[in-house]
C-alpha cells in the first residue's frame, strides 16, 4: 500500500519509463475528467479536448522543472487566464482547467494514486454537486434582462411606466444605446417579475407601445452590465 501511494519517480524504475507512464496515466485520467463533467456542463467539443491534455500538459512541465509547485501554480493560474483572455468562459470552465490542473500536478510530482483519486473525485464531486439543488433561490427565476427597441420620437420614461407597474415587482434601467444612424433607441432593464407566467402578455403590451419593435427577455446573470441586443 506504501508503495502504490509513494512517487514513481522515487522508484527502481527507469526515469524514462517512468515519465512515460506518468504521461500516459494524466493523459487517460484528463480524459475520463473531462467525459464525467461533460454530462453536467455545457461546452463545445474543443473545450473537452482541450481539458483532457492539460493534466499531461502540467505534468510533464512538472516533471520537467523537478517537481517544482511555484511553477506549477504559475501554470495552472496560465491556463486559467489564457481561456478567459481568448474567449468568453463561465465558472464552471474555470472550475474544470482548475481540477485538470491539480490532476496534473499530483501526477507530475509522481504520486499516480493520488492523481487517479483527485481526477476521479473532484470530477465526480463537480457532476454530484450540479445535481443537488442548493444555491437555487425561488426568487432568482423572477429576475430578468429586458431589451427593448424603441423609436426615437417614443417618450420611453413614461410609455411603459403603466405595463412595468402592473407586470414588475422591481425595475431598472441598465443602460440606453443609439442605433440606425439615432433612429431608434436600445433600452436595457433589470426587472423582477411578479409571475413569469405572464411573459408573453407583457411582451404584447410592450410591442404596442414600441410600434413592434424589437423585445427580448433574458436571464439575467448577477454582475451583468448589459449586453448588444
Amino acid at each position: 500500500m506504501e508503495y502504490l501511494f509513494s512517487s514513481i519517480f522515487n522508484d527502481s524504475l527507469d526515469t524514462t519509463v517512468a515519465f512515460i507512464i506518468m504521461v500516459a496515466v494524466a493523459l487517460v485520467v484528463g480524459i475520463l475528467d473531462s467525459f464525467i463533467i461533460s454530462f453536467r456542463m455545457r461546452s463545445n467539443k474543443r473545450f473537452y479536448i482541450a481539458n483532457s491534455i492539460i493534466p499531461a500538459i502540467v505534468s510533464l512541465i512538472i516533471a520537467l522543472v523537478n517537481s517544482n509547485l511555484g511553477v506549477g501554480l504559475a501554470v495552472a493560474g496560465a491556463f486559467g487566464l489564457v481561456r478567459f483572455r481568448s474567449a468568453q468562459g463561465n465558472s464552471e470552465e474555470i472550475a474544470a482547467i482548475f481540477i485538470s490542473s491539480a490532476i496534473g500536478l499530483a501526477f507530475g510530482t509522481g504520486y499516480l494514486a493520488y492523481g487517479v483519486i483527485a481526477g476521479l473525485g473532484l470530477s465526480l464531486a463537480f457532476v454530484g454537486f450540479s445535481f443537488l439543488p442548493i444555491f437555487q433561490h425561488k426568487s432568482q427565476d423572477y429576475e430578468k434582462l429586458v431589451k427593448i427597441t424603441v423609436p426615437e420620437d417614443l417618450n420611453y420614461d413614461e410609455a411603459f411606466e403603466e405595463i412595468f407597474t402592473h407586470y414588475l415587482k422591481e425595475v431598472e434601467l441598465l443602460k440606453v444605446k443609439t442605433s440606425d444612424m439615432g433612429s431608434l433607441y436600445r433600452l436595457e432593464y433589470r426587472a423582477k417579475f411578479k409571475n413569469t407566467g405572464d411573459l408573453k402578455t407583457f411582451i404584447d403590451e410592450v410591442r404596442e407601445r414600441n410600434a413592434n419593435l424589437d423585445v427580448a427577455v433574458l436571464s439575467y446573470q448577477i454582475g451583468e452590465k448589459g449586453g448588444s441586443l
